[in-house]
């Protein structure tokens, strides 16, 4: 994060370019400690030592794992202030104990123990930390998570669909009330199985069993008449109803959403659920769906990449955006197409790869997208390294601090629009310019200083 008080000294500790002597006067700042722990790669031991030098127990805890070396390690393994050796492993126990999750190898460094030992540790919140963490155990360790004797512990361990529940487990992990909602969202059900869970009165049972991607259609038509409206959206995506009641069961659920239901509302535009089976359905029957009037069956449609000339046509015109983007992603999107998209509406700069970044994206034409109106648009121009250094000056002008923060980063930024963005009013404008490796070395020590480093 930016200093809000010297974004200068916290951007240049994040500089690739900084050489070394400037990172180490840093260390004796605050917010030059704070840009230096957010360094890619390895910190020189001299960084390292500056930073334990000036810092405290909080500098300690950034500096751990491969960002430090051996000696480091060592040297921190033997500081004499005890806050300052046990800042990190102190921080994974507190983390820990907070019910937040931590990498597994941050468990494993905290604790000094291998997972395979921590999975039996004595404490039952850092057995479900691993059961959380550690997503690639093999299946005798899920095993063991399974029988825990802690419910937390064991909804850790089924909370996602891999490592998975063995067969043989299956009952036993539908009938305990710590995991049954969990398994019971994707493990394949018996029949037994699915008229127990419908005898469960806890909502949350049946909500998981809707969105269970194995049901069958008579396991569907027992949801039919179920007024929740998470699940009327589930059975609507389901491969086992027509178009009437698929049409009937949205319906009902925008009825409720216009009669204020808060639930309707998140289950029509906040669930995350999406037909995935129409992926794998024979093309005739996918293009069916082209004519839906559910923007989520387009949207699936669109993620497919086998289908043909005129259904892309028809997909790239879709009237929702976040289909046209989705079809725009396939591997041969012409040119025009995606240009279009993109000056329209920008891109999803949250989502990679880029669609300017697509293989067939007209990249010169990137330096026209500076006259465009919209600043979302515009910001896309920043994305052309080779960017004239006249629509640079024009982008630091903006109004909107998105723009100024483009230009701040860009690698053909000039000396002079540098000096004029390490000025600028929003500190993450400066703290962006302070980090840009074009930065002079000159200006460098001259922010330190300035600062009096």
């Amino acid at each position: 994060m930016t200093s809000l008080h010297h974004p200068q000294l916290s951007g240049l500790g994040r500089n690739p370019a900084a050489p070394e002597d400037v990172l180490v006067r840093l260390a004796a700042h605050k917010a030059g400690r704070h840009g230096l722990s957010l360094r890619r790669g390895r910190l020189a031991d001299a960084i390292a030592e500056a930073m334990l030098a000036h810092g405290d127990d909080s500098t300690a805890v950034r500096l751990h794992g491969d960002r430090i070396s051996p000696a480091i390690r060592r040297r921190i393994a033997e500081h004499p202030v005890p806050a300052i050796r046990d800042a990190f492993a102190n921080f994974v126990r507190e983390t820990v104990d907070c019910g937040a999750g931590l990498p597994i190898a941050a468990l494993e460094e905290g604790y000094g123990r291998a997972r395979t030992a921590l999975v039996d540790a004595p404490n039952a919140k850092l057995r479900a930390a691993v059961a959380q963490a550690w997503y690639d155990r093999p299946l005798a360790v899920q095993v063991r998570l399974l029988a825990d004797p802690d419910p937390a512990v064991r909804a850790a361990a089924t909370f996602h669909r891999q490592p998975g529940v063995p067969p043989e487990w299956r009952d036993r992990c539908l009938a305990d009330p710590a995991v049954r909602a969990n398994v019971a969202s994707y493990v394949p059900l018996t029949s037994d199985q699915f008229a127990q869970l419908m005898r469960c009165e806890d909502e949350r049972v049946h909500q998981a069993v809707a969105g269970n991607p194995h049901l069958t259609a008579e396991m569907v038509a027992r949801f039919l008449d179920v007024e929740d409206p998470q699940v009327r959206v589930e059975m609507a995506q389901s491969r086992h109803v027509d178009d009437a009641t698929r049409h009937r069961l949205y319906a009902l659920v925008e009825a409720q959403r216009a009669a204020g239901s808060i639930k309707a509302e998140v289950a029509l535009h906040w669930h995350s659920s999406e037909p995935q089976w129409l992926r794998e359905a024979p093309l005739d029957e996918r293009i069916a769906y082209l004519d839906s009037p559910f923007t989520i069956f387009r949207y699936v449609l669109a993620t497919c990449r086998d289908l043909p000339e005129e259904a892309w046509r028809r997909l790239d015109a879709d009237p929702e955006l976040r289909v046209r983007r989705a079809a725009a992603r396939r591997p041969d999107t012409p040119p025009e197409v995606l240009e279009r998209l993109v000056r329209a509406h920008g891109d999803v700069f949250h989502v990679r790869p880029l669609l300017v970044d697509h293989p067939n994206f007209p990249r010169h034409a990137l330096r026209t997208f500076v006259d465009e109106p919209s600043p979302e648009v515009r910001y896309v121009a920043l994305q052309n390294p080779e960017l004239p250094v006249a629509a640079l000056r024009r982008l630091a002008e903006a109004a909107e601090s998105l723009l100024r923060r483009g230009v701040a980063r860009h690698p053909n930024v000039t000396d002079a629009l540098l000096e004029r963005l390490l000025s600028d009013p929003d500190p993450e404008v400066v703290d962006d310019a302070a980090a840009n490796s074009a930065l002079p070395s000159a200006r460098m020590h001259g922010i330190l200083t300035a600062a009096g480093l």
